[in-house]
């Protein structure tokens, strides 16, 4: 059974930093794309930062590019998300994601195994 554990929200001030984890477990190979979504009140869930379990390419949204850094610890089986330059817009629930055979890195329909989702709250 594949779960997905994220740990690492919080409240911060703007510009402050935060880093999330998903520690993962179930998988039998390494060849697995992980990745985090995020949804804010309102809004639809999108892809933040992911990436692909063939050729290691990675996906980042504009809104995080320059400010967030993704990384992939497969001795650990654990991802991180660090998060610099926080912004209020920033403030959502984030979602670990993880499957096999994935396509579109960015695309929430792409993956079956989610995690509960760890809140980030930004003050302004």
């Amino acid at each position: 059974e594949v779960q997905l554990v994220e740990s690492g929200g919080g409240l911060v001030q703007a510009g402050g930093s935060l880093r999330l984890s998903c520690a993962a477990s179930g998988f039998t190979s390494d060849d697995y794309a992980i990745g985090w979504f995020r949804q804010a009140p309102g809004k639809e869930r999108e892809g933040v930062s992911c990436i692909s379990g063939s050729d290691g390419s990675t996906y980042y949204a504009d809104s995080v590019k320059g400010r967030f850094t993704f990384s992939r610890d497969n001795a650990k089986n654990t991802v991180y998300l660090q998060m610099n330059s926080l912004k209020p817009e920033d403030t959502a629930v984030y979602y670990c994601a993880a499957d096999t055979a994935v396509r579109d890195l960015a695309r929430q329909g792409s993956y079956n195994y989610w995690g509960q989702g760890t809140q980030v709250t930004v003050s302004s």
